[in-house]
């Protein structure tokens, strides 16, 4: 999860402040006094975290609640508003047609971002072309190469060539039907003068819109000064934050950037090729504070599920409580298209506490072993469990290599889930609403 231990201390910050009797002086100032220590330790500078409190404790103690809120609701408020403002960097990545420069120093991601930045656009209906632009680091090209073929877009290349300049200029002519073209270039230990000198003269043959900035969020407040460095040598337009997924130094990167006035396009949250997002701070600083990010979660689902029709039946079968285990395993796979279950659960909102307590890799093993068992069953035994008997269970269990007690194990969860639901949407009110809210029609008086 993106920064989980700076996200874990501002919850307990929070719990503290809407967990109190009392909303005093005092208790302010223990909250500021929390609030510098945990932003001191990710790494957050000095002077940015002194500012930041400083305006905090003077908004709680002279600010008054809007009619109708509590004075615990305005404190919490007034620490959201200053987080976001503290990250705050303006527009985000910009999904339009496009050029896209990359460029960083050795080891800070670029060629892998390359291609996670190509997906995302991908995603969003863009034609993209790739151009291997890095001529030093040996197997470049062939890196590039392969995440290309990984999500289907077509790489530019010449690993014969030595002028990095003439790949790009040859390659944009080549994408020149392409909507977005992504150039990845070389990289050095340092900003050495033949680096400047070579991503001038790209700069020059691709005329890019957009500059991006590739750093390791682990060199945290290193980042300020690399991000102008480069700006000052070629003028860069945005950054991407590489390694966010739980680095302490996280939010020291993501301060120290947007206060040089550079953009953040993107952070890196994994090794996954799925595992880049926009930057937005709002939804950032939600995700942290555990009030979570449903709009996120259901663009993210769509964008990798589409609108399946199977998925959707499915998802309206289950909530409406007729559901079998064919509409289960459905849904079992738009999870794992969606990401990894520790991914999906800092969508949602309140659920960064039980998150904490969850054994992520033991519940991914329980759901792969759930879809093994449900392939092994006839259609029949899907939509009516209660025809597997003990033979038909060995049977089941042998094909899907597990055993009879995890067989039953899973109809056991199956008819728990299917009472549990029933329960939640006894009170036609209640569902009305419900369904509503999930965009869905009420199909709980329909037969199946």
């Amino acid at each position: 999860m993106v920064l989980e231990g700076l996200g874990r201390s501002l919850r307990n910050i929070i719990e503290r402040i809407t967990g109190s009797t009392n909303v005093s002086e005092r208790l302010v100032k223990d909250v500021v006094r929390d609030l510098q220590r945990v932003l001191l330790q990710s790494d957050v500078n000095v002077q940015s975290v002194l500012e930041f409190t400083r305006r905090i404790e003077d908004r709680a103690n002279n600010e008054k609640p809007a009619a109708g809120r509590s004075i615990k609701d305005h404190i919490v408020g007034i620490i959201y508003d200053e987080l976001i403002d503290l990250i705050d960097n303006g527009e985000g990545l910009k999904f339009r047609p496009q050029t896209i420069m990359i460029v960083g120093l050795y080891g800070q991601g670029k060629t892998t971002t390359a291609g996670k930045l190509a997906l995302l656009f991908s995603k969003k209906g863009f034609s993209v072309g790739l151009i291997a632009g890095d001529v030093h680091r040996p197997a470049a090209y062939d890196q590039l190469r392969q995440l290309g073929e990984k999500i289907n877009v077509e790489v530019y290349g010449k690993p014969e060539e030595r002028d990095a300049a003439k790949i790009v200029e040859d390659g944009i002519e080549h994408f020149r039907g392409k909507k977005v073209v992504i150039i990845d270039t070389s990289g050095r230990h340092s900003l050495e003068v033949d680096l400047i000198q070579e991503l001038k003269n790209i700069d020059k043959v691709a005329n890019p819109q957009e500059k991006i900035l590739v750093l390791d969020s682990q060199i945290g407040q290193q980042a300020g000064p690399q991000a102008e460095t480069f700006h000052n040598a070629i003028g860069i337009t945005g950054v991407i934050l590489t390694k966010m997924d739980g680095t302490a130094k996280g939010g020291g990167a993501i301060s120290a950037v947007s206060k040089t006035h550079s953009r953040i396009v993107c952070i890196g949250t994994g090794e996954h090729i799925r595992d880049l997002e926009p930057f937005d701070a709002s939804k950032f600083i939600s995700r942290l504070l555990g009030m979570g990010d449903l709009t996120s979660l259901a663009n993210l689902a769509k964008e990798e599920i589409g609108e399946n029709q199977e998925v959707l039946d499915s998802g309206k079968a289950i909530m409406s409580g007729k559901f079998t285990l064919s509409d289960m395993y459905h849904q079992l796979e738009a999870m794992n298209k969606v990401g990894p279950l520790e991914k999906i659960v800092s969508f949602i909102p309140g659920m960064s506490r039980i998150g904490e307590k969850i054994n992520y890799e033991e519940s991914q093993e329980r759901l792969r072993t759930s879809k093994y068992i449900i392939d092994s069953m006839t259609e029949e035994e899907k939509n009516d469990p209660t025809i597997i008997r003990a033979s038909r269970a060995r049977r089941i269990a042998i094909g899907s290599g597990t055993d009879i007690h995890k067989v039953r194990e899973l109809i056991k969860q199956y008819n728990n889930s299917k009472k549990a639901v029933k329960s939640m949407m006894g009170d036609r009110k209640t569902r009305k609403q419900f369904m509503k809210q999930m965009g869905m029609m009420d199909l709980s008086n329909l037969e199946r």
